[in-house]
């Protein structure tokens, strides 16, 4: 853990499960997961694929209910809630950031970091101020009109990390970020991914195949067949200041 970590726990899991179909057909993807993640830790969550490290994070997301067990984001059980109760929770708790950016083409820059603050009622005037000071912290000051066909993949993902961060929430969650990077590209997103958890305190939670991804992060908990076979902590690779 690095200094910014707090003593509070942002997520409590226990004993979580998750089961798909029935019968002979039926998948136990998860089997009794329990983990916990403190306020102001950057966890790489790491395993090869049928692992379930992508249902996990879809669970820890609230994008899905899990079969059994319980899951507790900022001292709140969620396992339990409506769909609406789960969309309520993600729109204020948590920012997702995905492998193919999950753009609006035909929108700008300043309008797709702006989109999470139109859904949760802010003004406009607020919602463009705020988009803007978020675009210039992650260095898109001079990109803001331009449209995602018009950026580079990493300016892409830079964009996709700014919408994730415009309702301020607590808990940043990435799904392969670097998947369609190049290596310089994907430097320069873990690089800020590591300032927006050791300059802000945010909470950076990413799941990824590749070792050398996970080394940008300060523990990598490992999934095998439904279970964690590992979790320890890790130090930090540091990139370019």
């Amino acid at each position: 853990m690095n200094s910014t970590v707090d003593r509070d726990p942002l997520i409590e899991v226990r004993d979580l499960t998750k089961v798909y179909g029935e019968g002979p057909s039926k998948v136990e993807a998860l089997k009794g997961v329990s983990l916990t993640i403190h306020k102001g830790e950057f966890v790489a969550i790491m395993g090869p694929s049928g692992s379930g490290k992508s249902t996990f994070m879809h669970l820890l997301g609230c994008l899905d209910h899990p079969t059994s067990g319980s899951y507790r984001l900022s001292g709140q059980e969620v396992s339990g809630l409506s769909r609406d109760q789960l969309a309520t929770v993600r729109g204020r708790q948590i920012g997702f950031v995905f492998q193919s950016f999950n753009l609006l083409n035909r929108t700008s820059a300043l309008e797709n970091v702006e989109l999470p603050m139109l859904y949760a009622g802010v003004a406009r005037a607020a919602r463009d101020k705020r988009a803007q000071a978020i675009l210039e912290k992650v260095g898109l000051a001079a990109r803001m009109g331009h449209r995602p066909n018009e950026l580079s993949g990493g300016q892409q993902q830079r964009v996709a990390i700014a919408r994730a961060l415009a309702n301020d929430a607590p808990l940043l969650m990435a799904d392969e970020p670097t998947g369609n990077l190049d290596s310089a590209s994907s430097v320069e997103i873990m690089t800020m991914f590591q300032h927006l958890n050791q300059d802000n305190g945010i909470t950076v939670i990413v799941v990824t195949h590749a070792t050398d991804i996970a080394a940008w992060c300060g523990r990598i908990v490992t999934f095998h067949d439904g279970l964690i076979v590992d979790d320890r902590a890790s130090e930090m690779r540091k990139g370019p200041e």
